[in-house]
């Protein structure tokens, strides 16, 4: 969020203790921008293909649902068992044959196993040393992200309420691509920055609310920021306008020359840059590994565990964990799936 920056214990994405350096697969965004040129990514799944991955997901009778009948996913405990389903999740994003209705539970079966096991070390080396190779740098890419924003927040009190938040369905996918691509055509900010960094701000929009520090819109502007000249121009809540806007703030915190001073002057820290950077890099390895992302979902971290804030949640003042769960319990994370 651009500064003065502030900080929002426990949600999402930022809303994860480091597995090391970036490494090479990341150098393209220490040493500058990355500009693409390129076309947006066709992200659209084949229709014809039958629904069958996420029957392959885990579930179990009588777990709580929500109103469209969705729960909160569930994360084995055997190192193989989840080494194997991370693996068919991961494929199945990357598919262009998996159903665009099945994308939603995949990327939030992902976001889970991810944010469990950041808290858990042994039980991530053991998963790590049973995935494919394929997978193993995206893993170590995940839990760095994760453990980076964990790091952030180390030691803070955990929430007994929840934020005056709505949270509400972003813009499709293709229309979100379609403005980070018009941004960094305009300004030089490689696309795929921009889509982790709204990301790790608002969940790709989900979030419609208004941080502790004001900030405001997909891209979390302070309106005094927003009213500097040459930065915000049209709506601080349009994902269009915010998204430009961000990108046009990344180029004037020096971004072009170095997309980590960019990022550390949206946000003052070193640990939000290498999120963001490890995430960017996963999509610019991989376009169709933003189906993932994109299909995060809103989690909050309390003092009754990594609560699920599905669309729909709508709460125009902050509200005790306690009554939420008792009218929402498909919220509450079952034993094993708590992120936090």
């Amino acid at each position: 969020m651009p500064r003065p920056a502030h900080r929002r214990p426990g949600i999402v994405l930022g809303v994860s203790l480091a597995l090391g350096g970036l490494g090479a697969w990341l150098h393209p965004y220490l040493a500058a921008t990355l500009p693409s040129g390129e076309s947006t990514p066709n992200l659209q799944p084949a229709q014809a293909a039958p629904p069958t991955t996420t029957a392959l997901l885990p579930s179990a009778p009588g777990l709580s649902r929500t109103a469209d009948g969705r729960h909160y996913p569930l994360v084995p405990a055997d190192p193989g068992e989840l080494a194997a389903l991370l693996a068919r999740v991961e494929a199945a994003i990357r598919s262009p044959g998996t159903p665009a209705a099945e994308l939603p539970d995949l990327g939030h079966q992902q976001q889970v196993i991810y944010r469990v096991l950041s808290h858990k070390p042994q039980l991530s080396a053991q998963v790590r040393r049973e995935l494919p190779p394929r997978w193993q740098s995206v893993f170590d890419r995940h839990l760095a992200a994760r453990r980076e924003f964990l790091a952030m927040h180390r030691g803070g009190r955990k929430p007994t309420s929840l934020p005056a938040w709505r949270i509400i369905a972003p813009e499709p996918p293709e229309v979100l691509i379609g403005h980070y691509k018009k941004a960094e055509a305009a300004t030089g900010i490689a696309w795929e920055v921009l889509a982790a960094v709204n990301l790790v701000e608002t969940g790709m929009g989900r979030i419609d609310g208004v941080s502790v520090a004001n900030a405001q819109g997909p891209m979390q502007f302070l309106p005094t920021t927003w009213s500097e000249r040459g930065i915000g121009k049209g709506d601080i809540r349009d994902p269009h306008d915010a998204i430009q806007a961000a990108a046009r703030y990344l180029v004037r915190r020096g971004g072009l020359q170095d997309i980590r001073k960019g990022l550390w002057g949206y946000n003052n820290s070193d640990h939000y840059g290498r999120a963001v950077l490890h995430y960017a890099s996963l999509i610019k390895e991989d376009p169709r590994a933003y189906l993932g992302l994109y299909h995060w979902e809103i989690h909050f971290g309390t003092a009754a565990g990594d609560l699920w804030l599905p669309v729909g949640y709508d709460q125009s003042q902050r509200i005790p964990v306690t009554a939420f769960l008792q009218r929402s319990p498909a919220s509450a994370p079952p034993p094993g799936s708590s992120g936090y």
